[in-house]
């Protein structure tokens, strides 16, 4: 049995609905600051609402508006654009523009960008439709349990009248009710420990890189496909705890309930009307203009490889074709040596919008360590109370945390918000490791124990650059 799940559930274009203000909000409850980049991307996303929304024939015409970010390290270029796909739930892919190079060199294609995207695409629509027949996949586990636990043991439908008006033959009962506290047993974890065998499929495949004349690429070569009779069936029987069996056999059910040809064809449709690639380092590939020999040459034929894939294409992937029309590029760079004009004009012109991201301030470490749903001081505190420990930050420790980060950026190089990370690191060292013997214990994080376990670190300078 295969569903067809209705069109409204899976529909990835819903975060997209999101008035730019609305998505701004949902930005800000993530990343401090960074206004101008935030609304950049609000309109951008819903630019692709309202190209949804018009004739067939115009709706082709319109291009999707990219973007250039352009900032130092650690200030949110790459969240923001993470955020924004999962608030849509699109297909999106982080990639270094210097991981490639140009046609007949070395290097990845850059076609790979696309044929990655579609697999991100296929496990996302998957997980999702698994997710929405988790509840039947889970009976129909429950149930082939029982079945190997008790074998025929199934209740027999009962007879069909021959004609109107003769009595239904009773149903015939057989050890359901042997089977019906089995089933309660399985239900409450009773079982969880007795082992069953069964069949368990193997999925490992060959994964390998080959010469191709784009370059070195990585092959997820589906040998399944080539060589269904040598991989494609088989199965090996493996006793193990019901506890462990069921999650697999869950699986397995969850893959008869859904029909794969149709999580392929709307995961392309998802990479191209719903698409996000985030091509990181682009200043990194950008060289002097008419550069007639050197390393320039080759990163102005990474930006020539890379302009058909923006510009609109059309990439074969193992899952069916893919136009890259619409797919949404956002860029991002610190641009401290090259500049955005030392891109090729092409590419240029097909990155419409640029914005410029701010360096981070004393009070924005502040909020960041206050704010955000995901504050750092927020995820500390809850790893700990695994351990029984309360641990509470003061405010007059968080500005003092704020104020070393802020020197450190100044004295050596300049990581943004990820130099919160390694102050917070060094800053509860001790207490991590001792946590496992302070159960029941609550500690207080004040500006005095901050001085203390960070000043003589900071004070020496290469000390800071080698411990922060």
């Amino acid at each position: 049995m295969v569903i067809h799940l209705p069109a409204s559930i899976d529909e990835p274009q819903s975060g997209e609905r999101l008035t730019p203000k609305e998505i701004v909000a949902e930005l800000d409850k993530y990343i401090v600051g960074q206004n101008a980049a935030k609304r950049a991307v609000a309109t951008a996303l819903r630019n692709r609402w309202r190209r949804q929304q018009l004739a067939p024939e115009l709706r082709e015409e319109i291009a999707p508006k990219n973007i250039i970010m352009i900032g130092p390290t650690g200030v949110g270029k790459t969240e923001i654009a993470r955020r924004l796909a999962r608030l849509t739930r699109s297909p999106f892919l982080k990639i270094e523009a210097s991981k490639f190079t140009e046609v007949g060199y070395v290097g990845r294609d850059v076609e790979s960008i696309v044929r990655d995207l579609a697999e991100i695409a296929v496990k996302l629509v998957r997980d999702e439709k698994s997710r929405f027949t988790r509840d039947l996949a889970e009976r129909n586990a429950r149930e082939r349990i029982l079945d190997i636990l008790l074998p025929d043991s199934r209740p027999r439908p009962a007879a069909r009248p021959a004609f109107v008006g003769t009595p239904t033959a009773p149903v015939e009962e057989g050890p359901t009710e042997t089977r019906d506290k089995l089933g309660r047993w399985l239900d409450e974890g009773k079982l969880d420990e007795r082992e069953i065998e069964i069949d368990v499929k193997e999925q490992q495949f060959p994964s390998f890189e080959i010469f191709t004349p784009q370059g070195v690429e990585e092959m997820g070569v589906n040998v399944k496909d080539m060589l269904p009779g040598l991989f494609g069936g088989r199965s090996k029987r493996k006793k193990m705890r019901i506890g462990d069996a069921r999650e697999i056999i869950i699986q397995e059910e969850a893959e008869k309930l859904i029909d794969q040809q149709n999580v392929a064809r709307e995961a392309i449709e998802r990479v191209e009307q719903s698409g996000i690639v985030f091509l990181d380092e682009i200043d990194k590939i950008a060289g002097r203009q008419h550069a007639a020999h050197g390393p320039d040459v080759s990163r102005e034929g990474v930006q020539r490889d890379l302009l058909p894939i923006v510009e609109g294409t059309t990439v074969n992937t193992k899952y069916g074709m893919v136009k890259t029309d619409h797919i949404l590029f956002i860029a991002a760079g610190a641009f401290h040596v090259a500049k955005p004009s030392d891109l090729i004009p092409e590419l240029q012109g097909r990155f419409p919008i640029r914005v410029e991201l701010e360096s981070l301030t004393e009070d924005d470490f502040v909020r960041i360590l206050h704010e955000p749903k995901n504050a750092l001081t927020m995820q500390y505190s809850a790893l700990l109370s695994t351990e029984g420990v309360e641990l509470a930050f003061g405010d007059d420790a968080v500005r003092e945390i704020a104020r070393f980060a802020q020197m450190v950026n100044d004295k050596t190089e300049n990581i943004g918000a990820r130099r919160l990370h390694t102050i917070l690191e060094r800053l509860l060292d001790e207490l991590s490791f001792e946590a496992s013997d302070m159960r029941g214990q609550t500690v207080t994080i004040d500006a005095a124990y901050v001085q203390r376990v960070l000043a003589e670190t900071v004070k020496d300078e290469d000390l800071s650059r080698y411990v922060l």
